[in-house]
This record gives structure tokens, sequence and C-alpha cells, in this order.
């Protein structure tokens, strides 16, 4: 069959996010055909180019999210009336009734939006790019009016000029595929189903295939889209009216996209949660683990136990929601209990405040640990190490977890804990946090203590090490469960079925009679010279000026 995989700020770029996961689900399923369809996050993203691809994946094309040298054409008088109407409608059923964007919306609320939505899709399909239309007088009007109007949030009625200018920026940003010309018959139109590997944005071109064509959608949340969304408008982000009119539209947008979907696959139960708060019918969704390659991790799984018996090894992104901070305090109790114990923290920071993050804890854990020496004179070794991949004293990530005899988890904020199942892998004993998807990824094989918790966490830490027995059961069941649940073949499995699934209940062709179709696009459309391709609304300027050019010529290049 063929997939039309949807991404935004993802795969096929080398900098993507689920980047790694998108491209062993297509070699996975090389029985399938892939058309990628990707929304790009900025200019360092394209420029850093694509990974390498496939034969599976017939066609990329591509459109940015962050610049756009079309502004569309000036809309008539007639079409500029359209818009106001349905943008209006579309912020009216936004910011109405209670909770807007944080409960699941009534029936019709949710049609008014849903309807508004398409409404604005096909003014963009018969006039033409509305990528300047969105960020209009026009547009700012109609914002202004629906955040005047009665029963509007009282958050919405303080919105000030700037604040209207900065939330019409990023709704025309987020709207922006209504604009591409991606849903004739050469394009979406063509797929048998369409797979966003998010929800929010990336999804939305599925909702339009689904809306033009009755192309079936399947979304895959291992990070709720939503739930980042939310985090990413944190006080110091914006203005409080600009917070709360975007929050209101992402979870409007968030639950059309989860009502139309026909299955809805979330990585782990915490993801599953926020879809069946924002509206999600619990008989559509699918838990799929991330599958996980195990093969890196095989020779320290299976190989004897070369760690160190008091060895205690963190391995993750630096950022303050690991709270490395409460880990070395609880540190600082293991010692008084175990003095020869020792940290290995190992990784490095996610950004700048990544950095300055990481340099407080260095900062900490010299106070904690001024001096091991054994003389006075002597000059002694921090009983805490900051080490990063690659080098002399860890050369490989399974060489981090070797290298522990426990492995610890301090998050106050996880979604799918990826350093805990590598460690299961390793075949490692582990203690962790109860926050995300922690306690359904370790089920029993590892001991969990409530986060923010320094002394619990030294607690449970002190009972492994001081126990060799049992942190050998621990992680031989560790790994024996990551090996059944968490692996690569088990997620491509589980999707191989659920395409069959969708496809026999969902077919998008029929022939002369009406009869269904599965998987009917044939062979020899494929074939040059036989069809003639209909005629298609051209793309805008800024989208990829060429989506039927072959994928081999673009490849790793970061220029169309």
């Amino acid at each position: 069959m063929r997939i039309g995989l949807l991404t935004e700020g993802g795969y096929p770029y080398v900098s993507g996010d689920a980047g790694i996961w998108c491209d062993r689900l297509v070699r996975g399923l090389g029985q399938h055909e892939f058309d990628v369809y990707a929304l790009s996050r900025d200019h360092d993203q394209e420029r850093a180019g694509w990974v390498t691809l496939p034969p599976q994946v017939h066609r990329v094309r591509t459109a940015p999210l962050w610049t756009t040298e079309d502004e569309g054409p000036a809309l008539g008088r007639r079409a500029r009336r359209r818009l106001a109407e349905s943008y209006g409608e579309l912020l009216a059923a936004v910011w109405s009734g209670p909770g807007a964007g944080q409960a699941p919306a009534s029936g019709e609320l949710a049609d008014r939006f849903g309807n508004a939505l398409y409404r604005l899709a096909e003014l963009a399909r018969e006039e033409g790019p509305l990528t300047g239309a969105l960020r209009s007088e026009t547009a700012v009007r109609a914002l202004e009016r629906a955040c005047r109007a009665p029963g509007a949030p009282h958050t919405a009625r303080e919105a000030r000029v700037p604040d209207l200018l900065t939330v019409t920026d990023h709704l025309e940003r987020a709207l922006r595929p209504l604009s591409l010309g991606w849903y004739g018959d050469d394009a979406l139109a063509a797929a048998d189903l369409c797979h966003a590997a998010s929800g929010g944005t990336a999804a939305l071109p599925g909702l339009l295939a689904r809306h033009f064509s009755g192309v079936p959608l399947l979304v895959t949340e291992y990070g709720v889209q939503l739930r980042s969304r939310y985090l990413a408008l944190g006080p110091d982000a914006a203005a409080p009216a600009v917070r709360a009119l975007l929050a209101a539209f992402h979870g409007r947008l968030a639950a059309e996209v989860y009502r139309r979907a026909e299955i809805l696959t979330p990585g782990n139960a915490h993801a599953r949660r926020w879809q069946e708060r924002c509206g999600a019918d619990r008989a559509r969704i699918r838990t799929v683990h991330p599958g996980m390659d195990a093969a890196r991790f095989t020779e320290v799984g299976e190989g004897p136990d070369r760690s160190d018996p008091g060895t205690l090894v963190w391995v993750g992104r630096i950022e303050p929601a690991k709270d490395l901070i409460s880990l070395l305090h609880a540190f600082a109790e293991i010692r008084r209990e175990e003095p020869a114990a020792r940290l290995r923290i190992v990784g490095v920071p996610a950004d700048a405040e990544g950095e300055a993050y990481l340099g407080h804890c260095r900062a900490l854990a010299a106070q904690l640990f001024p001096d091991e020496a054994e003389g006075v004179h002597e000059v002694g070794d921090n009983p805490v190490s900051f080490d990063g991949i690659g080098g002399p004293e860890v050369p490989s990530l399974a060489e981090a977890y070797a290298s522990g005899a426990v492995v610890v988890l301090s998050s106050v904020v996880e979604g799918f804990p990826v350093s805990l199942a590598e460690a299961m892998f390793c075949g490692r004993a582990t203690v962790s946090t109860d926050v995300g998807a922690v306690v359904e990824v370790i089920g029993g094989t590892g001991l969990v203590v409530p986060p923010r918790n320094p002394r619990a966490l030294a607690e449970a830490c002190v009972t492994l090490l001081r126990d060799p027995e049992r942190r050998a059961r621990l992680g031989a069941a560790a790994r024996a469960r990551a090996v059944e649940l968490l692996g690569v073949e088990q997620n491509i499995t589980a999707f191989h079925g659920i395409y069959l699934e969708i496809v026999s209940h969902c077919p998008v062709h029929r022939d002369d009679t009406g009869e269904p179709l599965p998987f009917a696009t044939p062979a020899e459309i494929h074939a040059p010279g036989r069809l003639t391709a209909p005629a298609a609304r051209p793309a805008p300027a800024w989208a990829d000026p060429d989506p039927s050019r072959p994928v081999a010529a673009t490849a790793g290049k970061g220029t169309r």
C-alpha cells in the first residue's frame, strides 16, 4: 500500500524529531511505498540536509513553517468576506465554552471548529495560498472581534494589539498546511492512508486529505504535541493573553485530530491519558511502544557483569527536568551509608539552559564533596564524575550503562524514559522516579520512588548496592521485559497490523461498481509514460517547487 508519512520538524531531516523511529519504521516495512510530506522547523534544519532514504521512499515533498516568500494572491471582495466569516467562526469556536482548550469540547463546538477549518481549506484550494490573508488586517480584526465577544475568556478580552499580532502570526504558521498543494490526485489523494508522526500541525495535512479525498488518518504520538505546546508557553515565553489564546487554539486542533483519526497510537499510557482527556475515543486507541534497537546493547546485556559494584550511573540529556540536583543531594546521603560509592553522570546539555544547569550541578558536586584525599596535604578525587559519550572514559553508550551496578533516573518530567529502556536492554537494575511512563516501562523489574524526594532515592539506591543477588535478578528480568516489549520488531509488526486494519475498514478507492479496492493504486501508475497525471493547482512558491522529482536525486541534500 502507499503511505503518506506526515512530519513536522522531523524525518527526513538529519536533525529531525523522532527521525530514528520514522527511519526504522520505513525501513522495516519495505513491502509498502512511502511518500514523505515534511514541514521544516528552521533554516538550520534544512541546511543540515536529509538522512539517507531507503528505496521504498518514492517521493519527498517539503514546506517551511519558519518563513515564506509567497504571500498568496490578493483576495477579491467576496473571498475576503468568506475568509472573515470562516476565520471568525474558527476563532469563536476556539474561545467559546468553559475550559476551552483544556477539556473536551462539546459536539457543537467541535463541529463549529472543524467546519470552519475545512471552509478555510476549501477557500485556499479555490483562491490559492492564504499566507498573506491570514496575517492581514482582515484576520487581525477577526481575532479582535472573537476576543471581545461575549463569552470569551477574561484573558482573551485583555489582549492588546501587540498580543493580537503575535497570536495572528502564530496561527498563520500553524494553519500554513491549508495553503499547500498536497491534496490532489498526484499527492495525498493517491495514498491508501496518511500516517502523522505527531499531532497538531503535522496531522493537519492528514485531516485535509481525509476531508477532500476520504483518506484515513493514523496519528502516532510518542510525545504528546499538545503537552509540548503547553510547556513551551510558559510564564517567560509570552504575555498571559498570548499564552491563553494559543493554548486554547492548540487544544481545539488536538481535539479535532483525535476526533477524526481512524486510530491513535500513543507510545505509552501517559500519552494515552492526555488523548482521552482531550476527547479521544478509547476504542480507537492502540498503545504502541517505541521500537528501540537492542543490538548495540546485546554484548553488555548478555555478557558477564563488568560493573563496579559501588557505582551508580545516570545517563541522559542534562536539563533542569532531569533533577540532577536532587540526585546529588541523594548521593550525599548514600555516601554516608556507603562511603565507597561513586556516581557517574553521563550526558551533554540539551541547550544553553542545560549548559547553565550543568555548571550549577558541577558547583554543587564540588561543594557537597570537597576533598576525598586521605592525607591533609594530598589532593583527592571527587566521587562524582561528569562525562560525555565518545571520550576515553565512556567510549560508547553501552559502556556507560556497563560501568554501573545501578542505573538511576531522577526526572521530575518524563515522557517515554529512553535511558531507562536502554538500561533494561543492558540488564541493569534501576532506581527511578515515578513520572511519565516509568512504571509502565519497567513493570516490576526496578525500584520506583516519588520525584523530588532525595531521601527515598538514596534509600532505594543503598538497598540495591548492598544486595548484589537482587540486582542480578532485577537486571535479568529487566532485559527479558525489554526484549519482549520494546524492540524494533514488535513496533514494526504492530504498525503493519494497524495499517491493514485501517485499510480493510476504510478503503479510499473503489471500482466502477462501487466495490472497495484495498491497495487500489495499480502498479502501472508508477511506470513512466503509462498514465497522464491530472493537472493540479500550482503549489506556493515557498513549498517544494518540484514535487515529482525522484528522491534519489535529492536524498541527503539540504537544498531544494
